[in-house]
């Protein structure tokens, strides 16, 4: 289908201005209206995308699906995707009905709560398929302003400061960027990414009020894609934003937020830092390693002494995406394979489990670990489903957990053993904060008066959680469903890259 890819990117901002221009009132109708047309607008998004997916070529390692229009002062609207862009396309397009039927009990301004998730989810699409700097740049930034909204308008008691931090934190890492693209134009005189991933950066070094800057101009612009990265993921230590924006934010803001957000950082190293700075990135990886490393066992370590339950599920978060970070900058195939399979994965898993707080949130209105206990006894589906989704984040075989995390170490364990040794002490940890989170909140006597009236999940509620347990398992059991597609383009990144940087002799012969 022609121009498919601009149709699926602009539906939900299209249904968002029918939304904005003809949808008067604020009563139950008008609500009620908001949100069937916000489910059906994201659903046609979700089903048109099954076409690009199905039409995907994975022996194809260029991108697909290019359109390439005249825009504005000489740029070009240029949009496509590859084997890594697309499954994080389908992503979005899987989990914004999910996220939209989870916003069904909202009252509060809800006409302004649906559109700033139908833009949201044409900015986030647009990240993964602009194949121009600017265009790109002016997705990744944008989308900080609904979910700034989001947070800010329907968030909790400190919703303001959170929403001032996510978006001061975002938005000053993404300054540096803007730079480096001006850069990257005046160096390689275009805005194509295509022909910029084909375009060789100076990596000699240079000498900058006296210091000598390996890796020269790649190195600079490594870092500033860095700055923008790696707050985006969060890495640590430049994650301390997130937990108060899940805090914060109501139980569809945390989803889209942990689902797709934060595999915005992810995509950007692999879309722009490897492949295009790729002496800088051989610079940085032991960096990266150990800070990957210190993300999984710190951040596992506080995530065990909190009494927020979104709070524990955010820094569980900023733990696995060290597992991504490790894996990418592994740069061979298993490694990269399990870094973009581990995102995938946590966007179901990490999803599920703020919906899972959710349910219980909208019954009981607090999130303390302290308040809940025994629920199995009143609660027993709730208690499969929550059960379910924290084995998955556990990393439990059969689940889309385990195989991420299990690439992602096997591929580690082939460029830096030590690294991969004490990351695999996450797994445990993970172990501990989310099974001691799971016996508190369900298991026990149900002794506290307030629960022993608490009801069990109804239908609507059945069905948000069912696509996301048909997903972790099917991931799980047939991973090549995702390999399959990411394969031959992954490979194609590892090869341009060792092309650059040739691989460690002892590397290559564990690899085989």
């Amino acid at each position: 289908m022609e121009n498919l890819l601009s149709i699926v990117t602009f539906i939900p901002a299209l249904a968002a201005l029918i939304l904005a221009v003809f949808l008067r009132g604020n009563d139950a109708a008008a609500q009620k209206n908001a949100k069937w047309l916000a489910l059906l607008a994201t659903s046609a998004t979700f089903i048109l995308s099954i076409f690009i997916l199905t039409g995907f070529d994975p022996s194809d390692t260029g991108f697909q699906f290019v359109e390439e229009k005249d825009w504005i002062l000489g740029l070009k609207y240029k949009m496509g995707v590859d084997g890594i862009s697309v499954l994080f396309v389908m992503l979005t397009t899987f989990l914004m009905p999910i996220t939209i039927a989870a916003c069904w009990k909202v009252e509060v301004r809800v006409k302004e709560y649906m559109i700033a998730f139908l833009l949201l989810e044409t900015l986030m699409l647009g990240v993964f398929m602009a194949l121009d700097l600017v265009l790109f740049y002016l997705f990744f930034e944008a989308g900080l302003i609904p979910m700034f909204l989001i947070i800010g308008i329907w968030g909790g008691a400190n919703r303001i400061y959170a929403a001032f931090k996510f978006f001061l934190y975002t938005f000053l890492g993404s300054v540096l960027m803007l730079v480096a693209m001006v850069a990257m134009y005046r160096d390689a005189g275009t805005t194509d990414i295509p022909m910029l991933l084909k375009h060789t950066f100076t990596s000699d070094t240079m000498a900058i009020f006296g210091f000598q800057i390996v890796g020269g101009l790649q190195t600079l612009l490594w870092l500033a894609f860095f700055a923008s990265f790696a707050v985006k993921m969060p890495m640590w230590p430049f994650h301390t934003w997130l937990p108060d924006a899940h805090v914060q934010a109501p139980t569809a803001g945390s989803v889209v937020l942990a689902s797709v957000l934060l595999k915005m950082g992810g995509y950007g190293f692999l879309r722009f830092s490897l492949p295009m700075f790729p002496v800088a990135s051989d610079i940085f990886t032991p960096l990266i390693m150990w800070l990957s490393v210190i993300a999984i066992i710190y951040t596992s370590l506080v995530a065990m002494v909190q009494e927020d339950m979104k709070k524990l599920i955010a820094y569980s978060s900023v733990a696995h995406m060290g597992y991504v970070t490790m894996g990418t900058f592994a740069m061979n195939q298993q490694g990269v394979d399990g870094a973009i399979f581990q995102m995938v994965s946590h966007g179901f898993v990490a999803g599920a489990l703020f919906l899972c707080v959710g349910v219980i949130y909208d019954r009981m209105h607090t999130r303390d670990i302290d308040a809940y206990g025994g629920l199995v006894n009143r609660m027993p589906k709730y208690a499969l489903v929550f059960m379910f989704f924290t084995m998955a984040n556990v990393g439990l075989p059969g689940t889309s957990g385990f195989v991420g995390e299990f690439l992602t170490l096997m591929g580690t364990f082939q460029v830096n053993t030590w690294a991969a040794a004490f990351a695999t002490t996450g797994v445990i940890l993970s172990a501990s904060y989310a099974l001691w989170l799971y016996r508190r909140v369900a298991f026990g006597d149900l002794i506290k008066e307030s629960l022993k009236s608490i009801t069990d999940m109804d239908t609507r509620e059945k069905l948000i959680f069912a696509p996301l347990v048909f997903m972790t398992l099917l991931l799980g059991i047939y991973p090549t469903l995702v390999l399959d597609i990411i394969g031959p383009s992954v490979e194609a990144l590892v090869n341009n890259y060792h092309a650059v940087i040739p691989v460690d002799t002892a590397a290559a012969l564990v690899s085989h």
